[in-house]
């Protein structure tokens, strides 16, 4: 079976021609390389359990999935970027209907409080209970995933699914490097702690990272939707920097450029760097339909134009993640197309760090 798997492989690679039409193939780009070829390996988790305005991201790694395929390959950073050794595990139906259940018994939570009721309340204790043990368990999962690709000397991506699901990959990393800072791009702060009463909760995932110690500095960019409390803890943690979207524009308007405030940024961040990407970062004009989108935001070229900053200084990525990307009702792909973009150029700069380490 083995050797069949590889001849199969093989001969996919001889046929692929990055010129013309891709044939879905069950992994992300339709690129012909095996997990066991990958040097970057993409971990799909369709999970949105405690999403707390809309429902979809679950379905955002078949969305990316689906766009994948339709993308041109030529990078204008990369010479032969579809060379760019991509592997992908498929998405897990079990995870999905694990999702399905969990998200139906969370969604009796959301109502309850959204119809007064408090989280410490009797009547919705059991259904909490289960909705974080779901969680814990799918934290566990994703660890695992992560670790064994890691121990295989792969660099891991997580294409999500909501927020809360990077968490697992945070933890594997954090066994394998004694300090890494993270790059998070995102419309939210997300530091709040056990938000709705979910302890995984995807507005709680930069909160539970920093319970990390090997976690050194968490910058946060393009925030524009935060609450009070939120504030105080970054006002208060000195690993927290931020740079909301407010001054970044105020910036702009006044005349500083975007490549100074991406110098700046770049700055805080250690050696080795994380980064959680939160397509709701973005001007919501390339995520109409992403859980929690908020107006403002980074333009695309903006994102990117950071991301290749980074790249730039010799930083090295030890991995990343994509989440919050949700399709459209009525076959909208347009979420999923800039998602599928801005994967295919996180894969492509991550090569690129590789080559120039």
């Amino acid at each position: 079976m083995i050797a069949l798997a590889v001849a199969r492989n093989e001969c996919q690679l001889k046929n692929f021609d990055p010129n013309e039409i891709t044939v879905p193939n069950g992994c992300f780009f339709g690129f012909p390389y095996s997990v066991e070829q990958a040097a970057i390996v993409f971990l799909p988790v369709p999970w949105d359990v405690t999403t707390s305005y809309q429902a979809g991201a679950a379905s955002g790694p078949q969305a990316i999935l689906d766009a994948s395929v339709q993308l041109d390959w030529y990078d204008f950073d990369l010479p032969q970027a579809w060379q760019t050794k991509c592997g992908t595990i498929p998405i897990s139906s079990d995870i999905q209907e694990q999702n399905r259940a969990t998200r139906a018994i969370a969604k009796v939570i959301i109502e309850h409080l959204e119809a007064g009721g408090n989280v410490n309340d009797r009547e919705i204790s059991q259904q909490l209970a289960t909705v974080n043990q779901a969680s814990a368990a799918l934290n566990h999962w994703v660890y695992n995933q992560a670790w064994e690709l890691l121990e295989q000397g792969k660099l891991v991506g997580i294409v999500g699914g909501d927020h809360s699901v990077p968490l697992g990959l945070m933890q594997a990393l954090a066994e394998k490097h004694k300090d890494y800072g993270i790059l998070h791009i995102d419309a939210h702060a997300d530091l709040r702690q056990a938000y709705e009463g979910f302890t995984y909760s995807h507005a709680s995932i930069m909160h539970n990272a920093l319970q990390l110690s090997q976690i050194s500095s968490l910058v946060q960019v393009g925030i524009r939707d935060v609450c009070e409390a939120e504030m105080a803890i970054v006002n208060r943690d000195k690993r927290i920097v931020m740079f909301d979207d407010w001054q970044l524009k105020a910036n702009a308007y006044e005349g500083i450029p975007w490549a100074t405030q991406c110098r700046e940024i770049i700055s805080h961040l250690p050696d080795k760097v994380y980064i959680s990407f939160d397509i709701d970062g973005l001007n919501p004009t390339y995520c109409p339909n992403t859980g929690t989108p908020v107006p403002g935001g980074l333009e695309f070229n903006e994102a990117i134009y950071l991301l290749r900053s980074l790249i730039k200084t010799g930083k090295t990525i030890i991995g990343f993640d994509l989440c919050e990307v949700a399709p459209g009702n009525g076959g909208d792909e347009w979420d999923g197309n800039v998602g599928a973009r801005v994967l295919y150029k996180l894969a492509c700069l991550q090569r690129l760090n590789s080559r120039q380490g």
